[in-house]
């Protein structure tokens, strides 16, 4: 019986860290158009099909259009986020082109 409640606890815990790494902050500091990061910086084009690793990642197809919001900075200087439709999340800046800057001045703010 004891045997079985340690695989349990263990169960329990290497679930329960699976899940705080999921959840780690990518970067604690982002470059906007604005303070709220509501206004869109560009607009780039996919030169590479992305599927990123979990839910916070927008997915796309080479060639579709990529409306920019923000930009990670300092940590993680890799990955921007951005919209494509409805579906909105993180991507690597590598894998697509800037076709259209909206946002010459960039403003640096926490991540929430």
């Amino acid at each position: 019986m004891s045997r079985i409640l340690d695989q349990r606890i263990l169960l329990s815990v290497i679930s329960f860290l699976t899940s705080l790494q999921s959840t780690k902050v990518l970067s604690e500091w982002k470059k906007c158009g604005d303070r709220e990061c509501e206004t869109a910086m560009s607009r780039v084009q996919a030169t590479t099909d992305y599927l990123g690793p979990d839910c916070r990642y927008l997915n796309f197809k080479t060639g579709e259009e990529i409306m920019v919001y923000s930009k990670l900075s300092r940590k993680n200087e890799n990955l921007w986020t951005g919209s494509k439709g409805k579906d909105f999340g993180y991507f690597p800046k590598d894998a697509v082109k800037v076709e259209e800057v909206f946002i010459a001045e960039e403003v640096e703010v926490l991540t929430k």
